[in-house]
């Protein structure tokens, strides 16, 4: 959006969005929070609600046709708007690819008719819709280009008032509430577990929402912890709490991406209902989940799933992983991944939606 008023200040948008999009100039339709669900049985607790949102959207724009609908993400929502959409005459764009490379890959044929052109994170997401003769721009992704390659730690901790001469680990156990549910309180006890081993460890804890510390403030070890004096908790903040940490617990999601181009050593769990995972693990076309082992081709970083996720399995890989053996060589690989994402996304993400018109 920015990019955008930067060649035509005259831009006017319209849709669903939170408040950095508003601040840019979006009229929300209705709050962004609305479609914030995740899972597969989840959103049907939902649905109602989601199909009528979806309805209004699209009786909205083919009332008021726009120069270009982009549906950003959300691909269950997005892609039946735009196909509906683009029958009706309208440019549709679809930025941030679904991961129809790594599961349900039929739906690439339904992308193909939802949208004029797709905007991809990820070069090998632009290889394989170029495979199936979609048309498609690699535009790299905004982060690799906001965060620096050489990320400022002491500066970091500075911020936070952390001392420079002990470990800090930082815990981030989701955005949402259902993950948080899920993992925070293993990821807590993990944390004491690494405590009671290290006095002088500094844990990290920003929290995504006050939903999200409301949930863990509740739960029996982040009380203990508290009382250790050992635990710092943040309203927000995720980035800087990684940038000065030494090594991140946290869940899959885009924070993985953070953690890699911050170039830390990480640990990545995942863990949803159980119904819900049965069916998805089934699905799977890749042998990896986490953005850096897919970025990278191999396994850069550990990944525990489901029953996996235990707080002494945690503590202890996170310990031989702060111990930093192999980061060396771990810094190197991401250090080269990051310079592969590092295009200027923005720019190169107005540039294609502007040919397009």
């Amino acid at each position: 959006m920015q990019a955008l008023l930067a060649v035509n200040p005259d831009f006017v948008f319209e849709g669903i969005g939170g408040p950095l999009m508003a601040a840019q100039g979006l009229q929300s339709q209705v709050p962004m929070e609305r479609l914030s669900v995740m899972g597969l049985v989840e959103p049907l607790k939902r649905l109602p609600e989601l199909l009528r949102i979806r309805r209004n959207v699209v009786r909205h724009f083919t009332n008021n046709p726009p120069a270009v609908f982009i549906g950003i993400d959300s691909p269950d929502f997005n892609l039946g708007v735009e196909l509906k959409l683009r029958a009706a005459g309208i440019k549709t764009v679809h930025y941030v690819s679904p991961s129809v490379w790594a599961w349900r890959q039929r739906r690439i044929h339904k992308i193909g008719k939802a949208a004029d052109l797709v905007l991809t994170l990820f070069p090998f997401e632009a290889d394989f819709y170029r495979q199936h003769q979609i048309p498609v721009c690699f535009v790299g992704h905004p982060l690799a280009d906001l965060i620096p390659l050489q990320p400022d730690k002491i500066g970091a901790r500075t911020q936070l008032q952390l001392s420079n001469n002990s470990k800090v680990l930082a815990l981030l156990p989701g955005s949402r509430a259902g993950e948080v549910s899920k993992l925070g309180q293993v990821f807590l006890q993990a944390a004491a577990l690494l405590v009671a081993h290290d006095n002088s460890l500094q844990v990290v804890l920003p929290c995504a929402t006050p939903l999200c510390r409301a949930l863990l403030e509740q739960m029996p070890a982040y009380q203990s912890l508290l009382a250790s004096g050992n635990l710092r908790v943040l309203d927000g903040a995720s980035r800087l709490a990684m940038q000065a940490a030494d090594g991140v617990l946290l869940a899959s999601g885009t924070a993985t991406l953070e953690a890699m181009l911050l170039k830390l050593p990480m640990l990545v769990c995942y863990k949803m209902a159980p119904l819900s995972y049965a069916i998805i693990s089934r699905l799977l076309k890749v042998p990896y989940f986490s953005l850096p082992n897919l970025l990278a081709g191999e396994k850069l970083v550990d990944e525990l799933v489901q029953e996996q996720v235990q707080s002494a399995v945690l503590a202890e890989k996170m310990q031989t992983l702060m111990m930093g053996d192999d980061n060396r060589r771990l810094q190197a690989r991401y250090q080269s991944i990051h310079e592969s994402l590092r295009r200027e996304a923005s720019t190169r993400a107005a540039e294609a939606v502007l040919k397009l018109l």
